[in-house]
């Protein structure tokens, strides 16, 4: 399967996220817009590969570029699968600059509010925005498939790391209406390990119900890294759990792993806590 790596960058200020307007190259092709984003030259670091196509294809220069996120998806190529992983970082400018927009882009404009705006977007930096806003949906998992498409949300907690344990998830359709949502209890254990299996559980039951294009949503950097290939997994505790979750993703069509800050995953929180309540109200 071929992988496509790219660079993407977040400028914010107080009219909105800055985006541009893709070259239409035929003037018959469709009008798009996007946050700056850039390829990765041999021998460049991810960050240094931001700041340069930044100043390229905008006329701007980044006073800090922060790592954000890592975002992962499939596409269809032709009669094959790509796979899409967007470096996120949030880029600081000089305010008194103004963009020159070139090569890549025509024009520039920032956009205040994303839900009530109509500019047509890239697939990719709508799913960077979503998440941005904490307006994660499944509608961008596979721009080509949404009813048997579902996002769904896993988190693992521990009480003393380790401790009494607990794992929850909540699936959400191509709409963004919850279907399902539960908490299990799973004995002791640290929390990244609940992490892992929180991740299993939500991969399982994703397969029990038979859906062949997830996202899959977890506030545990480390996790969704390491499912990503960007981090190796060294950890003796881990590993048999991650091996097991690769054999089960061959039964996807298409997968993707996403980070979002824990404020954005309380439901599958609360349904972990609530497991571990469960289980010590007896004791």
């Amino acid at each position: 399967m071929k992988q496509r790596i790219r660079v993407v960058g977040i400028i914010k200020n107080e009219e909105g996220v800055l985006v541009f307007k893709r070259n239409r190259g035929r003037s018959e092709a469709p009008v798009f817009w996007e946050l700056p984003t850039g390829k990765i030259k041999f021998g460049e670091q991810p960050e240094e590969a931001m700041a340069r196509s930044l100043t390229e294809y905008t006329g701007l220069s980044a006073s800090s570029v922060k790592l954000k996120d890592v975002v992962t998806f499939l596409a269809p190529e032709g009669a094959s699968q790509l796979s899409n992983l967007y470096i996120v970082y949030e880029l600081g400018i000089d305010s008194k600059i103004e963009p020159r927009p070139k090569e890549r882009y025509t024009a520039y404009k920032f956009i205040k509010d994303l839900s009530a705006s109509n500019t047509r977007l890239t697939e990719t930096s709508m799913m960077v925005l979503e998440i941005e806003e904490g307006k994660v949906t499944s509608g961008h998992t596979s721009p080509r498939d949404t009813a048997n498409s579902v996002t769904i949300n896993v988190d693992g907690a521990s009480r003393g790391n380790p401790g009494p344990a607990g794992i929850g998830y909540c699936i959400y359709d191509h709409s963004g209406q919850i279907i399902e949502e539960k908490g299990e209890f799973i004995g002791f254990a640290t929390s990244r390990v609940a992490e892992y299996h929180a991740m299993r559980r939500g991969i399982e039951r994703a397969i029990e119900l038979g859906y062949k294009t997830v996202r899959f949503i977890s506030d545990s950097l480390m996790v969704v890294n390491q499912l990503n290939g960007i981090f190796h997994v060294k950890n003796k505790d881990i590993l048999p759990i991650f091996q097991d979750i690769q054999e089960k993703l061959e039964q996807f069509e298409a997968v993707s792993f996403v980070h979002v800050p824990r404020t954005q995953n309380q439901i599958a929180d609360h349904e972990a806590n609530v497991a571990i309540d469960g289980i010590m109200r007896k004791d």
